[in-house]
């Protein structure tokens, strides 16, 4: 079995170390990972388009100060980790989001949630880190239902985050939200994507926490760490060829924690209670005040309830 290569000091945060991690598939991760090699280990599994350090630095803290060792990494195309160079049939978005709403299946994206649950699990495999407990957001708490379901041995319990299973006929994403986060820029300039970006997590984000200054240094960042749009198209793709998660909810055993914020316009708060509501035991947590992402007012908060989650398994 390949190995990570060498840890190195991540430059965004002192207590995290960063390695590659070469999967079997073809997929190269980049990960980074923080906290002592003998406490229980939470894989955090981001959503939509966003790289892994939209774990806030001060999430992981939290986590790891609370007796945890944290990996985040990066998805497939998105971030530093590998690139889907697709040159297929181009697809029809706004029919696959029509089908999807209703149930129907699609086909036909580069690769779906269920390829990057395997990337999930293969990177535990090669970090060697037998059962882990997952904390998945949006579209990475998708990916963390069929991780569980799929591979219930390498998870020892679930914490989902503002996501949804998509089942048939579920209340939509607002629509102001839902252009917001697939709009496009003006151009693909840095300054018009800070701008973007700030229009984005003020529509999405939690009202009256959004730090716009914190947010465009964030968005800057990101943006010279690594840019790379059609990444997001393709991971949207993957969500529409999907589908339904519901059968697979119904498979998981594991000690769930469902969390939401009630504020939150791109997957309303109906979506996590599905969720909830189709896993067997799972509990519901919804967080006055808090939208689609993760601000510094939350943070104890939200690490709290996964840590004694956690904790209590």
């Amino acid at each position: 079995m390949n190995q990570a290569l060498a840890l190195t000091p991540s430059p965004y945060a002192s207590f995290m170390h960063e390695t590659k991690v070469q999967l079997d598939n073809g997929i190269e991760l980049h990960v980074e990972i923080g906290g002592h090699s003998d406490h229980p280990a939470i894989l955090l599994i981001m959503g939509l388009g966003a790289q892994m350090l939209f774990w806030p630095d001060f999430f992981c803290k939290a986590l790891i100060d609370q007796g945890f060792r944290v990996i985040r990494f990066d998805n497939r195309d998105i971030g530093l980790s590998t690139k889907i160079r697709h040159k297929g049939q181009r697809l029809n978005t706004i029919k696959l989001m029509g089908r999807f709403s209703i149930g129907l299946p699609n086909s036909g994206a580069p690769y779906n949630l269920y390829d990057m649950a395997e990337d999930a699990s293969q990177l535990i495999d090669h970090l060697n880190l037998g059962q882990v407990h997952i904390i998945g957001g949006s579209m990475g708490g998708m990916i963390a239902q069929i991780l569980a379901a799929k591979y219930p041995e390498k998870v020892k319990s679930l914490g989902l985050l503002f996501t949804s299973n998509n089942q048939p006929l579920l209340p939509p994403p607002f629509p102001k939200q839902l252009m917001s986060l697939l709009g496009k820029p003006k151009s693909y300039s840095e300054e018009d994507i800070v701008s973007h970006s700030l229009n984005v997590f003020k529509t999405i984000g939690s009202p009256g926490y959004i730090n716009e200054v914190e947010v465009m240094q964030t968005s800057r960042k990101l943006y010279r760490r690594s840019f790379y749009p059609a990444g997001v198209l393709q991971q949207f793709l993957a969500i529409l060829c999907t589908g339904s998660l519901l059968h697979l909810d119904k498979q998981i055993k594991h000690p769930t924690l469902v969390v939401h914020g009630s504020r939150d316009r791109l997957l309303p708060p109906s979506h996590g209670k599905a969720v909830a509501k189709a896993i067997p035991g799972a509990k519901f947590e919804l967080i006055q005040g808090m939208g689609h992402d993760i601000p510094p007012h939350f943070i104890p908060q939200l690490s709290n309830l996964f840590a004694q989650h956690f904790h209590s398994k």
